[in-house]
């Protein structure tokens, strides 16, 4: 199942959140730079790295004091490379390999790859919609898309429907 809420990423009620970051877990967009400072400083600590990853990477770990008890975060950048749309299809669908490998059903995201200039919202929602549905996962699984602004609730809700009766 996928829902759109109109929201705040750090509250939504979740088994986890999915974070787009930078080769060094380090949030890409403003809406990241609130979670992290929402999550506070234990989560820093959680999401330290002693080399940067690759773009592509996939790594779960607590939530600090978020809401949802685990982040997931997406590697979709790193000191080189922005995100493309191929990295962004890669990481969502390790995501929710990810999210099925640790028994989280219910997983919060933004519109990964609208926050940085990549995709447009519906171009975000799509993608996400696709590549959840995709991977196949239990059937009690879902993905449950954040936004921010009334105006984003109407568009995203529109691709899942659009979706959904394809």
């Amino acid at each position: 199942m996928i829902r759109v809420l109109l929201d705040d990423l750090a509250f939504v009620p979740a088994d986890a959140v999915l974070r787009p970051s930078d080769d060094r877990l380090q949030p890409v967009t403003p809406a990241g730079v609130r979670l992290d400072e929402m999550a506070g400083p234990v989560f820093a600590e959680l999401r330290r790295v002693r080399d940067p990853l690759q773009r592509g990477a996939v790594v779960v770990t607590g939530g600090g004091d978020l809401v949802a008890p685990f982040v997931v975060h997406c590697v979709v950048q790193d000191a080189e490379n922005n995100a493309d749309r191929d990295i962004l299809r890669r990481v969502l669908a390790a995501a929710a390999q990810q999210a099925d490998a640790w028994g989280l059903s219910r997983v919060a995201t933004p519109p990964i790859g609208s926050g940085f200039g990549l995709l447009d919202l519906e171009e975000a929602v799509t993608l996400l919609c696709e590549t959840w549905r995709a991977a196949r996962g239990p059937a009690d699984r879902s993905l449950l898309i954040v936004v921010e602004r009334p105006d984003d609730l109407t568009i995203a809700e529109g691709v899942v429907r659009r979706l959904a009766g394809a």
